[in-house]
């Protein structure tokens, strides 16, 4: 039985709400639905879904992007807590923010059909409901300050890639042209990349070999005091 004091207190909703970015062809996109009830039914959101009595807050997160992008083990921090009592139109809903980045190429897309979602394109996102636009801005800020010293932005590259293609994910990330010799001298100079013997020869006859990122060594250097820095 549950105590009185607890029956006592008012009882609300607790949600967590995912901001789900994928990159492809130098574009990053965001992962949105078509809300399916009221209020707001029809209208853009972010994907999330409400805390289980069962759940954790970290096993419902990583239910939440499992259901919706079918992938497992995915990069994943928390943007903040959102509690404006007005915040949700239907009821008083406390929501807990996670940015998710995945790799678009294991993206299963069956799953858009299901949860009637779909890539957007970042840089075209209208309005979102409620107070969505404020946890995607605030997640991009969050992004753009960690990649500058953390590799978390290989986390929406294949697993395989090109050095042009890294460029254009940064590019894509701080909305900025980086100079092609200076970046390249960047990646070089820390040696976290291992250069594959196979190319890319989709955009040219000549092609770009592809590298892979190796954590172990890039671990071993944060030992020795050395991180990330672009």
């Amino acid at each position: 039985m549950t105590p009185l004091f607890y029956r006592e207190q008012e009882q609300f909703y607790v949600s967590v709400d995912c901001i789900i970015l994928g990159f492809k062809a130098g574009k990053l996109y965001l992962l949105i639905s078509k809300r399916k009830f009221d209020p707001l039914m029809g209208y853009d959101t972010l994907m999330g879904g409400f805390l289980r009595h069962d759940e954790s807050l970290s096993e419902t997160v990583s239910r939440v992007v499992w259901e919706y992008t079918g992938i497992e083990d995915v990069y994943m921090e928390q943007v903040g807590t959102y509690g404006d009592i007005s915040r949700d139109a239907g009821e008083r809903v406390v929501s807990i923010a996670y940015y998710a980045l995945i790799d678009m190429e294991l993206f299963d897309e069956t799953l858009c059909k299901k949860h009637n979602a779909r890539w957007h394109e970042l840089e075209q996102v209208g309005e979102l409901i409620f107070d969505h636009n404020l946890i995607l801005n605030d997640t991009l800020s969050i992004l753009r300050r960690k990649a500058a010293n953390l590799p978390i932005g290989f986390n929406l590259l294949p697993e395989k890639f090109t050095i042009p293609q890294l460029q254009a994910l940064y590019e894509a990330i701080y909305q900025t042209p980086i100079d092609k010799r200076n970046f390249r001298k960047k990646i070089n100079e820390m040696d976290i990349l291992e250069k594959q013997e196979d190319k890319d020869k989709s955009s040219s006859k000549r092609g770009a070999f592809y590298y892979k990122f190796n954590k172990e060594k890039y671990d071993q250097l944060l030992q020795k005091g050395y991180y990330f820095s672009l």
